[in-house]
């Protein structure tokens, strides 16, 4: 099977292209990536020498943009659309898989156009733009949230599930800023270094590059001993050793943390299109087995409340919940739904 996946801009879309592409791979499949310049897609896939070729093309989103620079943009994707086209056609793919985020959209609209099967999956509970227009187009659209889906489990990195442990109790809690930085939670964590440390708790700190000198200067400023990280690739292992998480709500980190059972308070992005990263905290928050608070709400008080909490309970609910071969029962199914 030859099959492309497209998608990126974010490592939450990435991620799942990544998951998606070492089963293929282990399944003897040939792998082309299409992407964007714009974004992290180049970061991420320009040496990935797993993909037999890759591809960057030059487009930008398009939501929340107006006018002229709307113009351009929706300009830019026909162009790409074009050579998507003529990609997919000398390729002889046999299959798109889309990942979402803008740069998902040429070659998935050059698919539908060629009428070559679609597969999308969708890593919100608030479903993106793009995939909105082309789920009626789609052979299979994925999603953890839709009932409807023949696979509900998100694609993840496997070493999460072989390292899950039930949380008994909080010794080391784990502050999550994302790969770019978090600005309030990176904040709040230096807020609340004093009290954690001296009630004995660890604490491990994923800053993100940008801030990360910042936060290094105002630690050791303060004498507040810390570990500390910019962008890290080796996140299973800081997840494997920590109790409880205070992170954004972005798909990938949340079904991230489910995987490794880690219990963890969410404060979704306030600007988040559609509110998303709530709705996606609110999944499990239905399921007790996490806990949001809005980026206004007092949330250091209700990091020191949560240390007395039943984590145990919460940790067991989230190993039930995962699927550790998402990945594999994803790529089964398209390779069955193939006409």
């Amino acid at each position: 099977m030859r099959v492309v996946i497209t998608g990126g801009g974010t490592g939450g879309h990435l991620s799942i292209a990544s998951a998606l592409l070492q089963v293929l791979i282990q399944r003897g499949d040939e792998v082309i990536y299409v992407g964007s310049t714009s974004g992290q897609d180049r970061a991420w896939f320009a040496d990935e020498a797993a993909f037999e070729s890759v591809h960057f093309l030059p487009t930008s989103g398009v939501v929340n943009k107006k006018g002229w620079h709307k113009a351009v943009s929706l300009f830019d994707i026909f162009k790409a659309f074009l050579t998507s086209r003529s990609l997919l056609r000398s390729s002889s793919v046999d299959a798109v898989i889309s990942v979402g985020g803008f740069s998902a959209a040429p070659a998935s609209l050059a698919a539908v156009s060629l009428k070559i099967p679609l597969f999308i999956h969708e890593q919100n509970a608030v479903m993106g733009r793009l995939n909105a227009l082309l789920k009626p187009y789609a052979t299979t659209f994925f999603s953890s949230y839709d009932t409807a889906s023949p696979v509900k489990g998100y694609p993840v990195n496997r070493t999460l599930y072989e390292t899950a442990r039930v949380r008994e109790r909080i010794q080391t809690v784990i502050f999550l800023g994302g790969s770019q930085g978090a600005a309030f939670i990176n904040n709040m964590a230096l807020e609340m270094a004093p009290e954690l440390l001296e009630r004995g708790i660890h604490i491990i700190h994923q800053a993100g590059e940008r801030d990360y000198e910042r936060l290094k200067a105002a630690y050791e400023a303060k004498n507040l001993h810390v570990e500390l990280y910019g962008f890290t690739r080796d996140l299973p292992a800081l997840l494997q050793r920590s109790d409880l998480a205070v992170s954004r709500a972005g798909a990938s980190t949340l079904w991230e943390l489910c995987a490794n059972a880690l219990p963890a308070l969410y404060i979704p992005y306030p600007y988040a299109a559609g509110d998303h990263q709530y709705y996606n905290a609110k999944f499990l928050v239905d399921r007790q087995l996490a806990w949001c608070q809005r980026q206004s709400d007092a949330i250091a008080g209700k990091i020191v409340a949560l240390l007395d909490e039943d984590m145990a309970a919460v940790s067991r609910g989230l190993m039930a919940l995962g699927e550790p071969d998402a990945s594999e029962n994803i790529i089964r199914y398209i390779e069955g739904n193939i006409t």
